[in-house]
């Protein structure tokens, strides 16, 4: 890192004459590091994202559970409350109450319409229950239900909630790998480009070698040229993935995660990260480039 910070500092200007101030391969180092840190800011944001979404399902689905009764519709009041008795009995229920028709409706509407005719269709009614931090023993609850209540099915989301958590811890580390494989193509642009740049400047380089220059000299100044270009680049490609954030849709429940993807809080700093990071991964592959072409040079 030391030697990173001092490739930055302002160096020795005849080394910096030793590659060209422009060229194909400024015009690529910096576009390269530029789309890669615009591609970061979104590749971060989609980690950050499912890991907020990941840990949502699984606080919105860990604490509650559902009773569905089904009985004929002279049984149904009663076995409604002789569910609502067993669950306020039972250790670790914080609450149960049963959904009333207009509730049923809203739940049913985005499948059904709002046009859903309750009172005609033989639809189970539901009892919300809500658990304590110690929660409450599934297995035992259902062969009570079973035993007093033979219409009743208790679903304790366990089936939903673990693919749902486990989808979005995917997608969480799919975001990181994105990001890990996109610092790897920026290192091989750069290291590419820098071989070109030490190519193009072959005849010079063999100038100076007969001149007295030692390698470090030649080689520190493509290495400080291309990090230079690398942390510009992709201070600008940072920026840019910003705005694009900002100027997404901003979050909300109906919306899904698609309206969810982008930072929270402190969260904006993080891509402050990207541009060091840039410069840090263009020095490290302009050294390697530079130390091998040098030294397959005559």
């Amino acid at each position: 890192m030391s030697g990173f910070l001092s490739q930055l500092l302002p160096g020795d200007t005849q080394a910096d004459r030793v590659v060209p101030p422009s060229g194909f391969t400024a015009t690529l180092t910096l576009f390269t590091a530029a789309a890669m840190a615009f591609l970061a800011v979104f590749a971060l944001a989609l980690s950050l994202a499912t890991g907020r979404l990941a840990d949502r399902w699984s606080n919105e689905l860990a604490r509650t559970a559902t009773v569905r009764i089904s009985a004929p519709e002279g049984q149904m009041a009663a076995q409604t409350e002789a569910a609502l008795r067993v669950l306020e009995t039972t250790t670790g229920v914080a609450r149960a109450r049963a959904l009333d028709d207009a509730e049923q409706a809203a739940l049913l509407e985005p499948w059904f319409g709002p046009d859903l005719p309750l009172d005609q269709l033989p639809i189970p009614r539901l009892i919300e229950v809500t658990e304590t931090e110690a929660g409450f023993d599934a297995q035992g609850l259902r062969l009570r239900l079973a035993a007093e209540v033979p219409g009743a099915v208790l679903d304790d989301h366990t089936r939903w909630r673990k693919p749902l958590v486990q989808a979005a811890s995917r997608l969480r580390l799919l975001g990181w790998l994105s990001l890990a494989l996109i610092g790897a193509a920026m290192a091989a642009m750069i290291t590419l480009a820098a071989q070109a740049a030490l190519a193009a400047n072959a005849q010079v380089i063999t100038v100076l070698r007969l001149v007295g220059a030692q390698d470090d000299f030649i080689a520190r100044a493509f290495v400080r040229r291309f990090a230079v270009r690398g942390l510009g680049g992709a201070a600008i490609g940072t920026v840019l993935g910003c705005l694009a954030i900002l100027a997404l849709p901003s979050a909300r429940i109906e919306g899904g995660f698609l309206t969810g993807l982008g930072f929270q809080g402190w969260h904006w700093l993080l891509p402050l990260l990207i541009p060091p990071l840039a410069g840090l991964v263009a020095f490290a592959a302009t050294r390697a480039a530079a130390r091998r072409r040098l030294e397959k040079m005559p």
